[in-house]
């Protein structure tokens, strides 16, 4: 049966095709932030330790309701394989009235931001300017959502080329302006890390209003007309269930990094901003790899929708190879120059020394970390959106926190040991993902349907 799963060179190619462009939208998106780091890591540890600590905040509520949001992936790309058009243009509808309702209640979830801060006995002088961090990007929560969505449901369609217009764009703008409001150039205020925040929420929206200009015409037809059934609740709370577990999987993953990042914080402020360069550093990596999974995800599923499983399998070896592959060779980049990485980001002797402790060890651990989101994005396309959950919480709750705490603390290896739980975590959730996929591709799988029963 592992023969089944062994691409040929027509199905890598297709996978590349497609992966590519995705892939580098990626790369686009955790760009804005890694740009906003970079900006602000040259001003103090202090408004490093802000910005991260915001984005830990805001993106961890933003990775629950983008993952939900995922659930137009099996929707839309089986109902293109099936040549379903009026059921793609339904799901693509229905996944921007789910992104709009849960960016609404994201954003008030952003209120409480300095609570939350206070509670975690973060740094005292961190605290006032992380939480006004999260207040001035929480207004763009819904526009994230709704560019999640439309960003799906192209990619169902394989128009990836407006996506990766609007990354650059995004990009350029937000750069720009954090150039003028982080430091106060052009008579602006300076902002510092507020500053940045401030720049990507006008870069998001700015992004999604290029999104539908630049893919109109592909959008013209899935969004017009607009169907009134878009707003039956029963449809609507089915998908919710679909796009539940991985949200889910999103907060369970994200919250064992924010937990980590808190207790970095317990340490210091300067060990707290080296912790989330190297984290800045790894997610950025990260993001290739999630190009890999989000086009196996659809051609997976257009497979499905075509009836076409042999495919499926061969999508599914092409894109775990092709993800392993690229983190193999971020692998021994970051193993080989921790230090130039760690300088690129920042100035500050202190958190430089940190981060270039740590950047070896997100070495270690990368090509676990592509073998699981590629799979999870493998199980997507199938339909399966909760055997990552299930993953998720065994590797990172039941594996990797322990070790993490285990030899962070109790063994005194501080910031550097709660890092080795990463690679046990991820080590575990590697496993048995690719175990899933063998045995759930392995046979038959039914169409995604939230009209009523799979098909």
């Amino acid at each position: 049966m592992l023969r089944s799963f062994i691409p040929s060179a027509d199905d890598a190619r297709s996978l590349l095709r497609l992966a590519i462009p995705i892939a580098g939208a990626q790369v686009g998106l955790m760009l804005m932030g890694v740009v906003d780091v970079v900006f602000v890591g040259h001003l103090s540890g202090r408004e490093l330790a802000a910005a991260a600590l915001g984005n830990l905040v805001f993106f961890g509520l933003f990775s629950f309701g983008m993952g939900t949001v995922w659930a137009v992936d099996p929707i839309v790309s089986q109902a293109i394989g099936a040549r379903e058009h009026d059921t793609a243009s339904l799901g693509i509808q229905r996944g921007l009235v789910l992104a709009l309702v849960l960016g609404a209640g994201m954003s008030l979830l952003c209120l409480p931001a300095g609570w939350v801060y206070r509670a975690l006995h973060q740094p005292p002088e961190v605290v006032p300017r992380a939480a006004a961090f999260v207040l001035v990007a929480a207004p763009s929560m819904p526009c994230a959502l709704l560019f999640v969505a439309l960003r799906q449901s192209l990619q169902a369609m394989k128009k990836t080329r407006a996506i990766v217009s609007c990354m650059v764009v995004g990009n350029v703008v937000n750069a720009g302006l954090d150039w003028i409001l982080v430091f106060g150039h052009w008579g602006a205020p300076a902002m510092g890390a507020v500053g940045s925040s401030l720049a990507s929420t006008i870069a998001r929206y700015i992004m999604l209003g290029t999104l539908l200009l630049l893919a109109r015409h592909e959008l013209r037809p899935m969004l017009s007309p607009w169907r009134r059934v878009a707003l039956a609740p029963t449809p609507l709370l089915r998908m919710l269930r679909l796009g539940l577990p991985i949200g889910t999987q999103n907060l369970v993953e994200y919250s064992t990094f924010a937990a980590i990042s808190v207790f970095a914080g317990w340490i210091g402020a300067d060990v707290l901003a080296g912790h989330l360069v190297a984290i800045n550093l790894a997610s950025l990596t990260f993001m290739v790899p999630m190009g890999f999974g989000s086009a196996a995800a659809v051609l997976v599923g257009r497979s499905i929708g075509e009836r076409d499983f042999a495919h499926a399998r061969r999508v599914a070896g092409s894109a775990l190879l092709c993800g392993a592959g690229f983190m193999a060779l971020c692998a021994c980049a970051l193993l080989a120059f921790p230090g130039a990485f760690a300088r690129a980001y920042t100035s500050i002797p202190g958190v430089i020394a940190v981060s270039a402790s740590l950047i070896p060890i997100a070495g270690v651990f990368q090509v676990f970390d592509g073998l699981q989101v590629v799979a999870a994005g493998v199980l997507r396309g199938a339909g399966d959106t909760r055997a990552a959950l299930v993953a998720n919480v065994l590797g990172f709750w039941l594996v990797g926190m322990p070790v993490s705490l285990l030899l962070g603390f109790r063994a005194g290896l501080g910031v550097v040991g709660l890092w080795w739980g990463f690679v046990a975590g991820l080590a575990a959730m590697a496993v048995f993902l690719v175990a899933r996929v063998r045995s759930h591709l392995s046979r038959e799988v039914a169409r995604v349907s939230v009209e009523g029963e799979p098909a």
